[in-house]
């Protein structure tokens, strides 16, 4: 088993171009199958003789054990690419992942910040010190681009494009794309930048990353995920937002003020228009806002004298 999804994950890498970031997810999901079987059948069996029932009864463990229905789909799809792999390779001629049926996933709209208060989360930052002009820095890339995060931590000075007002991101599975900046990210970027050279000791080049630590190492997602926890506190804003928040109030308010869904997908940089489409909810305010202005007897349009 092992020494199959150890070929698997070179495929990946090598055939496919997937990122780190994909292969190691397909590694941990594969992995825990294995231990799974491992533990439950006393030994580890060769992968072209697992059957669909042995892995209907590691789903079934998976949601005993307590497992968001996204982590259990995103697992089930990485078994059928797995075996897909396999009768390509020749060690399996059926796909046991093939038959399980996938769990339905729970469409939660996602957390959103209004306007007023991503404005609040952006002056949180302490512009007279060099970490907090990095700090927003950071916050208004992610809002003005609508970055991931891991997009916005693998930002290097070659990427920047201030005359144009873009960036160039690298999304998943190794995508690229041009992200607009806004003014006040351009701004913030550029206060940063001119400290950064004395505060973290790096120099300008195309290959610099744009975020670093105290002692001029690139950032990690889990800091910017910190980072903000601090500036939420002190803006006294949801603790349940996260980086990822950014992106969703970024499509969010691009939609609520009249930007097309295609157009946001490309902002976002989604393959397919499903994703971009949870987007598509409107606040209540602004659902009221239409309501009034559309409907003919809406509550603003009543006593109009042809009606008495």
């Amino acid at each position: 088993m092992h020494s199959a999804i150890d070929r698997f994950l070179n495929y990946l890498r090598v055939e496919r171009n997937a990122s780190e970031l994909t292969i190691k997810s397909y590694r941990e999901d594969l992995l825990a199958l294995a231990g799974w079987l491992n533990e439950s059948l006393g030994q580890s069996p060769e992968p072209g003789a697992v059957t669909p029932v042995e892995l209907r009864a590691y789903v079934a463990a998976l949601h005993e054990a307590g497992y968001a229905k996204s982590s259990i789909a995103r697992r089930l799809a990485s078994l059928r690419s797995f075996y897909r792999f396999g009768q390509r390779e020749g060690w399996t001629t059926d796909n046991p992942a093939k038959p399980l049926r996938t769990p339905r996933k729970s469409r939660n709209l996602p957390h959103v910040l209004s306007v007023e208060e991503i404005g609040r989360l952006l002056d949180a930052p302490k512009a007279n010190e060099p970490l907090g002009l990095r700090d927003r820095a950071i916050l208004e890339t992610m809002y003005s681009a609508g970055l991931r995060i891991a997009e916005t931590v693998g930002l290097c000075d070659g990427d920047l494009d201030f005359d144009a007002g873009i960036v160039r991101v690298r999304g998943k599975g190794k995508r690229e794309r041009l992200a607009p900046l806004g003014s006040y990210a351009v701004a913030a970027l550029q206060r940063w930048l001119a400290v950064r050279r004395l505060s973290a000791r790096i120099a300008p080049g195309p290959e610099a990353p744009v975020f670093v630590n105290r002692f001029g190492k690139r950032l990690t997602t889990r800091s910017v995920a910190r980072m903000l926890e601090k500036h939420l506190k002190v803006a006294g804003l949801d603790r349940r937002t996260t980086p990822h928040s950014l992106r969703h109030s970024f499509a969010t308010h691009l939609l609520d003020r009249g930007a097309d869904i295609r157009s946001v997908q490309e902002l976002l940089g989604h393959k397919s228009l499903v994703t971009t489409q949870i987007y598509t909810h409107v606040s209540t305010s602004t659902l009221r806002a239409i309501y009034q202005r559309a409907h003919p007897r809406a509550e603003g349009k009543r006593n109009r004298p042809e009606d008495n």
